[in-house]
């Protein structure tokens, strides 16, 4: 231990028990020496305002330099951290399209327009709210990850069960509000934020962070932790990071293993939201790229074409590669074939 830091666990006690501040440690510290030092007489007259001027510029140099450097560290953190969520995205994306890529298929401008007359038709028996998109339309489309929600939705609200009625109702980032901290999440990550309750300006060395694959410990140094219990999924720790907030807040940000599923909550001794009232961000189809885009009609048009009880995309090529086959072929008889 630095000579320096030798008395850190004495002065950061003192530094709690005073509720205003600095401003009153600052007192206490004066108080002493007037009260049990000769230190504003001991020098002659001007010397203790010289001795106090002289070592306050001389740590006000390091403590800048140091806030200058944990600022460009935080940043580069930051920008490594978001730098690796992209390129993420961006490789799951192609996967994801290269997997579906025969899959896709543009929408018509005829076709469009005979799936909005159906549409339309269909909902003055039924209150359709969700407004479909052509290949050239910008109307608001439900998130892809919702898409098996709309569908529960829209066959018949299913009652909640029992223990559901008891969870929480997730917040405006489908996470949770809780006393000591606050939540989101995304398919993909979950961003914790995690008040400081200090008198002092927080530094990274002056937190406790520790993640694990399903345990995180967090917390000021020398204090009980403010979370310390297992997450109920896998997190990916090399993709997990943590930083500074304006010195007071922690924000942690974990990224999940399993991309497919929302978390009930953060650490497993904590109370659950209703992940069934989780209610993913609309995006527009003008904010996609031209394959996205594709895949993305290609789904809507299939799920209306299901509650229309018509043919899918993919069905549709299969009846009429059939029905090519019986046209070059009508020799043989096809009444007794069952085609699925």
């Amino acid at each position: 231990m630095m000579k320096e830091e030798q008395f850190d666990g004495m002065l950061l006690a003192m530094a709690q028990q005073h509720e205003g501040g600095v401003q009153d440690l600052l007192d206490t510290i004066f108080s002493f020496l007037a009260r049990k030092t000769d230190f504003y007489t001991g020098g002659g007259e001007g010397a203790a305002e010289k001795l106090v001027n002289s070592k306050f510029k001389k740590h006000q140099a390091t403590a800048l330099a140091r806030e200058n450097i944990a600022r460009e560290e935080r940043a580069e953190q930051m920008r490594k951290h978001k730098e690796r969520i992209e390129k993420k995205k961006k490789k799951e994306a192609e996967e994801y399209l290269e997997d579906n890529q025969s899959k896709i298929v543009e929408l018509t401008d005829e076709q469009a327009e005979k799936l909005q007359a159906e549409i339309d038709n269909k909902s003055k028996n039924k209150s359709l709210s969700e407004p479909v998109a052509g290949p050239s339309g910008n109307s608001s489309i439900q998130s892809i990850d919702n898409v098996e929600k709309s569908n529960n939705d829209e066959n018949g609200t299913e009652e909640l069960d029992a223990d559901e009625k008891d969870k929480l109702a997730p917040n405006s980032g489908n996470g949770a509000d809780m006393p000591n901290y606050k939540w989101s999440q995304t398919l993909q990550e979950i961003e914790l934020k995690v008040p400081l309750k200090v008198n002092f300006t927080v530094r990274p060395k002056d937190v406790t962070v520790v993640i694990t694959k399903k345990h995180l410990t967090c917390g000021v140094k020398g204090q009980t932790p403010i979370i310390d219990g297992d997450f109920p999924y896998e997190v990916k720790i090399e993709e997990s990071t943590w930083v500074i907030e304006d010195n007071k807040v922690l924000v942690i940000n974990l990224e999940k293993v399993n991309k497919m599923q929302w978390w009930p909550h953060i650490v497993t001794t904590d109370p659950e939201i209703s992940t069934k009232k989780v209610n993913p961000e609309p995006s527009k189809l003008s904010d996609l790229d031209g394959e996205t885009r594709g895949l993305v009609e290609k789904m809507m048009y299939d799920q209306r074409q299901k509650e229309l009880g018509l043919p899918t995309s993919d069905e549709q090529k299969k009846q009429d590669v059939i029905k090519k086959f019986m046209e070059q072929h009508p020799e043989m008889d096809f009444s007794k074939c069952k085609f699925n």
